[in-house]
């Protein structure tokens, strides 16, 4: 069993269907999403019109109805003032929402699971696994 938390980019690519889930992740697998992820999930929705925005919103409830939200809580909120210093410290910025799932992964001792492994790569504790 592992411990996986999925990313946005992930989470796009399934509701996009690039991806079927069942061939990434197995059914002993414990996946969880990082709060920011249901928010950017969300502007996706927001920004959409018509089936494309309808079909976005089924998707988002049915992934907050399955699959666990770990909020963004004080352990979170210590592993990210960690990533924030070191990528100040090497000079390699990242996005701010990236840091935040890679602090919630920290935080629960998760593998991350994306598309954009680069947004992850060389974060101190921050196991990785692509999809692409």
């Amino acid at each position: 069993m592992s411990l996986l938390l999925l990313d946005t980019t992930f989470m796009i690519d399934a509701e996009r269907g690039v991806i079927e889930l069942g061939e990434l992740i197995g059914d002993d697998d414990d996946v969880a999403i990082a709060a920011i992820t249901v928010a950017e999930l969300s502007v996706g929705v927001h920004l959409a019109s018509g089936h494309t925005r309808d079909r976005r919103q089924e998707f988002l409830s049915d992934v907050c109805d399955s699959i666990p939200i770990l909020d963004y809580d004080r352990s979170v909120a210590a592993e990210h003032a960690s990533l924030l210093t070191a990528v100040r410290e090497s000079g390699h910025p990242r996005g701010a929402h990236d840091l935040i799932i890679a602090a919630t992964a920290r935080a629960s001792k998760r593998t991350v699971v994306t598309a954009d492994g680069s947004a992850f790569n060389d974060l101190p504790g921050v196991t990785v696994r692509g999809h692409r």
